[in-house]
């Protein structure tokens, strides 16, 4: 069995693969934010539904699921830090939490030095684009920040928690649980913020219509974690070699 082991450098390359396609999910969902809410579907819905459904997220009877566009790289996060924490273990998955909030600060320092600067006049080639970007990755970063430091503290802790509870069993149960949990968690957080700062769309003027907005954003990550969960099972069973089985539990002996 000792022969299948990875060496050092792959395991290293497994890490860093896990940690960019985590960091660069959430660089990306912070720099689009909300500067477009997309619509996933519509929904022609029946009388009895129409009944129990607010007026303010359907029109007529057709029912939208629109979301922030950034929603759309963000559960990529919670997937990556599952595996890291089934792989390496709670420390460095919340090692790789703690360096991508650091790292969405260095972008926007970087991203409000080149704000601040002067622009050189005639040569600058979409400077209203720049700043457009900019005002609206100000608030969401911020607001991004401090959502996803709680939700990814939340999901890393939940996830070691089920895992040490069930003896390293039910890999489903502690992807799940740890998952969607600290997605309402993150949706409600973010948009809120996002609301008490004025920087959601001029409709968005009650609690209502954020709290819609935050039904629709968690019901997206909610089919999501279902989603991602044969892709947890298959990444940790491929993976399973990289296994360092830092709390005690093997899942590979047990499942």
């Amino acid at each position: 069995m000792s022969e299948n082991k990875p060496s050092m450098a792959q395991r290293d390359t497994l890490f860093l693969s896990l940690a960019g396609v985590f960091i660069t999910a959430l660089v990306l969902g912070n720099v689009i934010g909300t500067t477009k809410f997309v619509t996933l579907f519509n929904l022609d819905m029946p009388t009895w539904l129409q009944a129990i459904t607010p007026s303010i997220v359907r029109n007529g009877n057709i029912y939208t699921m629109s979301v922030p566009v950034g929603v759309l790289a963000y559960p990529v996060t919670f997937l990556a830090t599952d595996l890291i924490s089934e792989l390496f273990g709670r420390k460095k998955a919340q090692l790789v939490v703690w360096v991508g909030f650091f790292l969405n600060f260095f972008m926007l320092l970087v991203m409000s030095v080149g704000h601040w600067l002067p622009n050189t006049g005639g040569v600058s080639g979409g400077l209203p684009l720049f700043e457009g970007v900019y005002e609206f990755m100000v608030g969401n970063t911020i607001a991004s920040m401090i959502a996803y430091l709680t939700a990814q503290t939340v999901d890393v802790r939940l996830f070691h928690f089920w895992k040490n509870l069930t003896g390293g069993k039910h890999l489903w149960l502690r992807n799940n649980a740890s998952t969607m949990f600290s997605q309402l968690v993150d949706s409600t957080a973010i948009l809120t913020i996002l609301y008490l700062a004025g920087n959601l769309g001029d409709n968005v003027n009650s609690v209502a219509t954020l709290i819609i907005l935050i039904i629709n954003s968690y019901l997206f990550k909610f089919f999501f974690a279902l989603f991602d969960t044969p892709l947890f099972y298959l990444g940790v069973r491929f993976l399973k070699h990289y296994d360092e089985d830092p709390s005690g539990h093997s899942l590979y002996e047990s499942e």
